[in-house]
């Protein structure tokens, strides 16, 4: 036995046998700490299992979930001018606009899609914090514009699903014209008496609050959900005074009036079903009502066929 077998085979035969393990295969809750299995996390629709803290959800898993089986159709969105204020801080905008296409998949910040939920026929929008923080730029615009006429145009109500950290300051004043251009296409919608519901998650701050995300027909808000305009420590270091417990949480702005319902994850669905159909006037939804399977077509009975007749005898 020498060196070459005791130590450099053993070596070769871990760095060859060596078994890639996924780094993704496990998420840490923010809230309790708890390492949560990915696919036990997805199962519960980003919710921990442990101290049911709401995580960050995709709009394409958040469709997956809330649409009849899961399948929807997108709806296109106008592209807009890519970079038109020639912004460049530490990075070009261009340069992070690949990035963040590249980090999530996903063209932009907000997904538009029609589909049914409870055999209710609807157009939902969602925002993705995950692409540049959800911020409102053009694109987000054209995106709930879109939204609004695709829904009149199919007569169906609009369910948007907000989460951003404001206006895109890479676009400037273009961001900012955002929020009359959503009010607009909010109205849209009024005009057309269609309703129009908003389910705030966290965070949805900054001119995405002044605008279309607090306009709905009805406003519900997942928990521990942060909604405002200015962010807590700002408003803090304003007015120097400690603000109360749970300020600008979801739960605090329904004990104050500015929400109708605070809903957990998990049972939105059922609940978006419910309001979407009082409001269109429709009676509840059945459970399990799908339809019925096509009968099968009758097959045709062969008759036997008929034993020939016995010959007659000659004599």
């Amino acid at each position: 036995m020498n060196w070459i077998t005791n130590y450099v085979r053993p070596r070769i035969g871990s760095i060859f046998g060596r078994r890639e393990v996924p780094e993704n295969l496990w998420s840490k809750c923010d809230e309790c700490g708890t390492m949560l299995f990915h696919r036990e996390l997805a199962d519960n629709l980003n919710v921990c299992t442990s101290c049911g803290h709401h995580m960050a959800i995709t709009p394409r898993a958040r469709f997956k979930a809330l649409f009849d089986g899961g399948t929807f159709t997108e709806v296109a969105v106008p592209e807009p001018i890519t970079d038109p204020l020639q912004f460049r801080d530490q990075k070009r905008y261009p340069d992070r606009l690949r990035t963040a296409q590249r980090d999530t998949g996903e063209k932009e910040a907000m997904l538009v899609a029609t589909g049914e939920i409870g055999r209710t026929p609807v157009v939902a929008a969602a925002q993705d914090f995950s692409f540049m923080a959800g911020s409102m730029g053009m694109y987000v615009g054209n995106a709930i514009i879109a939204a609004a006429e695709k829904a009149v145009e199919l007569k169906r109500p609009l369910i948007l699903f907000s989460a951003a950290g404001g206006a895109r300051m890479q676009e400037g004043i273009l961001s900012l014209m955002q929020m009359p251009r959503t009010t607009v296409a909010v109205e849209m919608l009024r005009e057309a008496g269609l309703p129009y519901i908003v389910v705030l998650t966290h965070p949805t701050t900054g001119g995405v609050t002044a605008s279309y995300a607090m306009l709905g027909d009805v406003q519900i808000a997942e928990p521990g959900a942060l909604i405002c305009f200015a962010g807590p420590r700002v408003i803090e270091q304003t007015i120097r005074e400690k603000l109360p417990e749970g300020f600008q949480r979801a739960e605090y702005l329904l004990d104050h009036g500015m929400l109708d319902r605070v809903t957990p994850r998990g049972e939105l669905r059922a609940e978006l079903i419910t309001i979407t159909r009082m409001l269109l006037g429709l009676p509840p939804a059945v459970a399990g009502d799908l339809p019925a399977p096509e009968a099968p077509e009758p097959v045709a009975e062969i008759a036997p066929a008929e034993a020939p007749a016995p010959e007659a005898k000659q004599e």
